[in-house]
């Protein structure tokens, strides 16, 4: 049997071109806003709010594909609405404008990722599921790695044609879309929740299996804490400081350094995700996400150290593979779990809070770094991850068992 469908190729190619549009306008996004005219508070608010947005959407649109027992619009529809957006953001530069279109962008995302993941899990077996959704995961990853390459490389042959890349944008969007269209589904066991309002999907909770009430608390601690790359890219920042590094003739400053080191810890990534979901089909899909937030906890206290920058490459090699470890695999574990009728809503539901969670994880980690030092943010971080890593390790030695 073929662990890598027609399907899930299909699927992890759509991700990887909306990746690549949605990756060559993160690092221009905050720069074209102040260009017309948004200051850093309306940034924070505006980013804030449609995040938001994304998150919270997830368990409804989840559980509405459960309900009609189907998957592709809501595929479809949402990588849609985010590929339109992107060309959307050059029109007018009005805020109520910017603020309308981005949420177009996010909601895209919160319409399409329950569905999305509840389709790619119709196409595994219990035993092949981390490897799917970690191939899955890898593609997305190349695109995340290429869209900043493509960004920063057209932005040096056209210097501030932030406009002309929105457009620009649209077209890796739209063939992410059109593929789509390659695909073709049966109509599948309608949801046992029944019909609802729009946080009708927290009803979930009550008809979830008991593992899965054991094990989202936890990880919505990690959650809590683990805050935006953002400052990871920060730290990185503040270490170098005014520090250059020479490759070959090439003479790198600290703004390149950062970006380097993200791409850097992109590319791992995309490598590490699917042997790491092999890995999980073999030993379990709970041990290898142990061993991940166990390589997190490492990362974190190694930026709270105030590392070299050899050492900084180093960290962020070892976040990609800590990334590798847990994203799909953690979504191959909540479908493992949930019934065919209800997968898109019990996905939703983590994804849900889990965002709501990585929300206010920015606030608490920008209030302690405020406070207290860039120092404390990450070893309060760490310390946290080293308690989830045991609250799951005596779970499961107690269960002994392979708990996948």
């Amino acid at each position: 049997m073929r662990v890598i469908t027609r399907t899930v190729w299909i699927l992890s190619l759509v991700s990887l071109f909306a990746d690549i549009a949605s990756e060559m306008l993160y690092p221009v996004i905050p720069v074209y806003l102040k260009e017309i005219g948004f200051s850093a508070l309306l940034i924070g608010i505006l980013e804030g709010v449609v995040s938001f947005t994304a998150g919270i959407s997830k368990g409804y649109f989840g559980k509405m594909s459960d309900q009609k027992g189907l998957r592709l619009p809501f595929v479809k529809t949402g990588y849609l609405l985010s590929a339109i957006s992107k060309p959307l953001m050059a029109v007018f530069v009005w805020p109520v404008w910017i603020f309308f279109v981005r949420s177009i962008d996010r909601l895209g995302k919160g319409i399409r990722t329950a569905a999305r993941d509840a389709l790619l899990s119709q196409q595994a077996t219990k035993e092949t599921k981390a490897r799917v959704f970690g191939f899955h995961r890898g593609m997305d990853t190349v695109g995340a790695a290429s869209g900043p390459v493509i960004a920063l490389l057209f932005l040096y042959f056209y210097p501030g044609s932030y406009t002309t890349l929105f457009y620009f944008a649209f077209i890796p969007g739209i063939i992410s879309v059109t593929l789509i269209f390659l695909l073709k589904e049966k109509k599948q066991p309608t949801s046992t929740l029944g019909r609802g309002n729009f946080f009708s999907f927290f009803g979930y909770w009550k008809v979830a299996p008991k593992e899965f009430k054991r094990t989202v608390p936890p990880l919505l601690l990690f959650a809590l804490f683990n805050s935006s790359d953002v400052f990871l890219l920060l730290i990185t920042k503040e270490t170098i400081g005014d520090t250059t590094m020479r490759i070959g003739q090439a003479e790198l400053n600290s703004d390149t350094i950062t970006i380097a080191a993200y791409i850097f810890y992109n590319l791992v990534y995309a490598l590490a995700a699917y042997p790491a979901g092999i890995l999980a089909d073999k030993f379990g899909n709970k041990k290898v996400i142990v061993f991940g937030l166990f390589l997190f906890t490492l990362v974190y206290a190694g930026f709270a150290a105030i590392p070299s920058t050899p050492l900084i490459f180093i960290l962020f090699a070892i976040y990609g593979i800590y990334a590798a470890a847990t994203e799909g695999v953690v979504k191959a574990w909540i479908t493992n779990m949930a019934h065919d009728q209800n997968t898109a809503t019990a996905i939703g539901f983590y994804t849900s809070t889990e965002s709501v969670c990585t929300l206010f994880a920015s606030i608490i980690a920008g209030a302690i770094w405020t406070g207290f030092g860039s120092s404390y943010t990450f070893i309060i971080t760490s310390i946290v991850s080293l308690f989830v890593c045991l609250y799951f390790l005596l779970n499961i030695k107690g269960k002994n068992q392979q708990l996948r």
